[in-house]
């Protein structure tokens, strides 16, 4: 049975004393925050690799693409010499394949790029309607802007008018408060 406030027991003192400056450093560290990061794991840190690299995946997708399309021509030049020996028939079949490939290839490069050319040109007057449009609203709401304050310009005028002696014309004033009235 150990008794904890008993000062005649020296391991308990020694134990205690020794974890004093230990729970100072640690309730210092926590108080700021934490000890931070030294300078070479702060290096290592940023300089991590996370595996995350568009251009490289673009990359392995495009070879791995590449691959597939390598099989499948492999494959249709194995299937017809299987029957036929002759190595004739092999270089038929190659240059044959190789000329679908090419009008393959040309035919659905055009439709692409007209698709592509039609809808950027759709955008475009899109974006060109949009910015008259926005352009129409800021010229009206211009004008109507010029329009009230030439109103408010001719009001103050009314309303500063006095006559020889210094007073003011009392009409304009009277007409202003019976247009609020109403």
């Amino acid at each position: 049975m150990k008794n904890k406030g008993n000062p005649n027991n020296i391991n308990n003192q020694k134990s205690s004393s020794s974890l004093a400056p230990v729970n100072n450093k640690k309730k210092n560290r926590a108080r700021l925050g934490g000890g931070g990061l030294s300078l070479q794991a702060f290096v290592n840190a940023k300089s991590k690799n996370d595996g995350y690299n568009p251009a490289l995946i673009k990359k392995q997708r495009e070879f791995y693409k590449n691959a597939k399309y390598v099989s499948k021509y492999k494959k249709t030049l194995k299937q017809p010499n299987q029957g036929e020996g002759s190595s004739q028939a092999t270089s038929l079949t190659e240059g044959a394949s190789e000329n679908r490939e090419i009008v393959e290839r040309h035919s659905k490069k055009p439709k692409k790029a007209y698709r592509l050319e039609e809808i950027y040109k759709q955008k475009q007057e899109e974006e060109e309607k949009a910015r008259m449009e926005k352009e129409a609203m800021i010229k009206f709401k211009r004008e109507e802007k010029e329009k009230s304050q030439a109103q408010r310009k001719a009001q103050k005028e009314k309303m500063l008018k006095r006559t020889r002696s210094g007073q003011p014309i009392m009409k304009y004033r009277i007409e202003q408060l019976l247009q609020t009235i109403q």
